[in-house]
């Protein structure tokens, strides 16, 4: 292919199907100079120019910025370090697509809920989504602290299992909000103390609630600050009093004794 041939700015557009205003942009940041006329000072191109804006749309397509194209094009050593570049522009758009992912999920789930459901207290569901959100951080959580089998038995639940979790997470936190004031010791109060506590047991396992149980007080609130609770302070209090009373009549819990 000849460098000697010359086209205008409208030319050069029309040849490559990039805009004159794109063309002019990528000639004002250095991306893509164009050679001016001494005699009229208007732009001029050529084949090798057609090259350089096949390079830089190629690397706009990869998801690299316009600085990261013009940092590369400038290095000596462009072919033996795109490769690398490559690698690591691989790296971030599998991580982008790890959180598409995680988001379009928890978009589903809440769609699925909030059809099943009719109309969610906001506080449950934010607390929901949040937890959805932060999943990856919490399964490494497990995989680190108590096992990856646990881990594995946690997380990898069908999608109608986690559904049918959420829809029974949702029941019992109405069911807290409407009987919050009431005695610890009314017969529906702990009731609904026995549906969460065998939920929880369903859901989290014999081996994982013994091993939470045997930690350090440090990681049990590193623990805690990962789950967004729906409850204000006050149904947090009353609930865990519930909760204690449930514990003690079942033989599950002894208070200390001063």
């Amino acid at each position: 292919m000849s460098n000697n041939k010359k086209y205008s700015i409208g030319e050069f557009s029309a040849k490559t199907g990039t805009s004159i205003r794109t063309l002019h942009y990528y000639d004002e940041i250095g991306l893509l100079k164009a050679e001016k006329q001494l005699s009229s000072g208007h732009r001029q191109y050529n084949d090798q120019d057609v090259l350089t804006l096949q390079k830089i749309v190629s690397f706009k397509f990869l998801g690299y910025s316009l600085e990261q194209i013009g940092k590369m094009m400038k290095e000596s050593s462009f072919n033996s370090n795109l490769n690398d570049t490559l690698q690591k522009q691989k790296k971030a758009f599998e991580q982008k697509k790890e959180q598409i992912e995680t988001t379009l999920n928890a978009i589903n789930r809440t769609i699925e809920l909030i059809a099943d459901e009719g109309e969610v207290d906001s506080p449950v569901l934010m607390s929901l989504i949040n937890s959805m959100q932060i999943e990856k951080d919490q399964r490494l959580w497990v995989e680190q602290h108590i096992s990856k089998d646990v881990a594995d038995q946690l997380f990898n639940k069908p999608k109608e299992e986690l559904v049918a979790l959420d829809k029974e997470f949702i029941q019992l936190s109405k069911e807290v909000k409407r009987l919050m004031g009431k005695s610890v010791q009314d017969p529906e109060v702990q009731e609904v103390v026995n549906k969460h506590m065998k939920a929880t047991f369903e859901f989290v396992g014999e081996e994982a609630i013994y091993a939470i149980r045997d930690l350090e007080d440090l990681e049990k609130e590193k623990l805690e600050n990962m789950f967004s609770s729906p409850y204000t302070k006050e149904e947090e209090e009353w609930l865990n009093q519930a909760m204690e009373y449930y514990m003690i009549q079942n033989g599950m819990y002894t208070p200390k004794v001063d």
